[in-house]
């Protein structure tokens, strides 16, 4: 996860989705995730996209691995940063079925279990 100025609003201030993402994703309990979707639903705006551009920009400072993939895969080239976190938190791990696409990772992953891992916000 990285951060740049290049799309913050004048004032170095984040636009205001990126605000709006931020802040749910700090409400993210330890062991407990939420799909790009998901949160995308959860704020009735943008995409899972848009979430996820939002977290490659300025997702640096927040527990990024609590944001996942619709199909629990871990995030491509963050495998193992996230699954350190997710062994410390608790968050419920499936076999996997593999890396996810466009992964590096050379071993077999686990996936979160968004059926015991999944919030809903509140």
């Amino acid at each position: 996860m990285t951060s740049t100025n290049e799309d913050r609003v004048p004032g170095g201030e984040l636009p205001p989705f990126a605000e709006l993402v931020l802040d749910l994703i700090e409400r993210i309990p330890p062991g407990r995730v939420m799909t790009y979707g998901d949160v995308a639903e959860y704020l009735e705006q943008g995409g899972p996209r848009q979430v996820g551009r939002v977290l490659a920009l300025y997702g640096g400072a927040v527990a990024w691995w609590r944001v996942v993939r619709a199909d629990g895969a871990l995030l491509p080239g963050h495998e193992q940063r996230a699954l350190a976190a997710y062994r410390v938190e608790g968050t419920p791990l499936r076999v996997g079925r593999g890396p996810a696409a466009g992964s590096r990772a050379a071993e077999s992953l686990p996936r979160v279990d968004l059926k015991l891992a999944r919030w809903d916000g509140r």
